[in-house]
């Protein structure tokens, strides 16, 4: 154990020193790092057997982590690197917030391919970086500010939802004396109370489900609500209410747009259900941030982003299920804080961030992002 223990930090080290987003631990291949969006094998590592995986697991992972994880045969967790000391699933148990000031954290999921243990962890900085330092659009201050409705972070997995929901709720810390409840699957960042009180859920750990801790928060008094992610039916329909009676909701979604969002939630919905689903989401939208990361030419990742402002027009598109017209609204609602995602794409291509063969490959069309680069 206390090899594999050692053996983990090194690779650990090496992931962060290299600024890599994840680390792969497979049977079959050496370890690999994912750096600005590359999958690098560590050359000088050599090939997992099936028990140096099984080793590297039994390490990450508490007695009670192991026996889920063989009965569910994938389990997500998140994993404090700490500066001098090997991993320690004494560590994990307490919920890695406790001891040291961690280094890094990294969100784990552990699961079986052809049998044999596979691992990846995604690296979640110690910092919790602000919406300046992530090259965000400035507009995002202004989901902060209201006291209540519901605020979207959609895109695809990988492409940073987590860490612009964490600037938005670090700078809602900042800068009001609110109750924030945040519940995740597992917790990523760890935020340190300033102004407010923010109570970190992890399901399974804290709560059973998404949708549990969600009605629970209705006793709990909470200003601010985050939810990692909205899975089903029960976690969609109480994140609306709970932003109908009072509450600033965020929660993730993975889709492309904000168009395809409301459509997703909207059609999660029964048939019968869907027009007071709609009238709802339309009272309660604040707005949705959808986004994905470009590589930069200069090296590195750079966020292009889709923002939708919940406006008079947008709320009256989605009362009449027109949701397919919200495109040309974002279009042509500039003065209103809100951008295409080509129009970014774009901006970012003129200011040579990115490439103009990146910002194709990331745009939902192409055709329209070559017309607007060459104005």
């Amino acid at each position: 154990m206390a090899n594999y223990s050692i053996q983990l930090k090194e690779l650990l080290e090496e992931t962060f020193k290299s600024q890599a987003s994840d680390l792969h631990l497979s049977v079959g291949d050496r370890p690999t790092l994912r750096i600005n969006g590359v999958l690098v094998p560590l050359a000088k590592r050599k090939i997992l057997t099936p028990e140096e995986t099984q080793g590297f697991a039994t390490a990450l992972m508490t007695e009670d982590q192991i026996q889920r994880f063989l009965k569910e045969k994938e389990l997500d967790f998140s994993y404090n690197f700490e500066d001098s000391n090997p991993p320690s699933p004494a560590k994990v148990s307490e919920g890695n917030l406790g001891g040291q000031a961690a280094r890094a954290r990294f969100r784990v999921n552990v699961y079986l391919q052809k049998g044999f243990v596979s691992i990846a962890l995604r690296l979640i900085p110690s910092k919790i970086r602000a919406i300046e330092e992530l090259n965000l659009p400035p507009i995002l201050h202004q989901f902060c500010r209201p006291n209540q409705g519901f605020v979207l972070v959609t895109g695809p997995s990988g492409h940073g939802k987590s860490t612009t929901l964490a600037a938005l709720i670090d700078e809602i810390n900042h800068i009001r004396a609110d109750h924030i409840i945040t519940i995740e699957d597992p917790i990523e960042y760890v935020f340190q109370d300033d102004k407010a009180i923010v109570n970190q859920r992890e399901v399974y750990q804290d709560t059973l489900s998404f949708a549990r801790a969600l009605r629970a928060t209705f006793r709990q008094d909470p200003d601010v609500i985050m939810v990692g992610e909205m899975r089903d039916l029960e976690t969609m329909a109480t994140a609306i209410t709970a932003a109908e009676t009072g509450h600033l909701v965020f929660a993730t979604l993975h889709t492309n747009s904000a168009a395809q969002t409301i459509h997703r939630i909207v059609n999660s919905f029964p048939p019968e259900q869907q027009t007071q689903i709609g009238n709802q989401l339309a009272g309660s939208l604040f707005g949705v941030i959808s986004q994905r990361l470009v590589p930069r030419i200069r090296g590195g990742m750079i966020p292009a982003c889709e923002i939708m402002v919940n406006t008079p027009a947008v709320a009256n598109l989605i009362r009449e299920n027109k949701i397919h017209e919200i495109n040309l609204v974002i279009e042509t609602s500039a003065e209103a804080g809100m951008i295409s995602l080509n129009r970014y794409l774009a901006d970012l291509v003129k200011k040579r961030e990115i490439s103009l063969e990146n910002a194709i490959a990331y745009s939902l069309n192409p055709a329209e992002l070559r017309i607007l680069v060459r104005r």
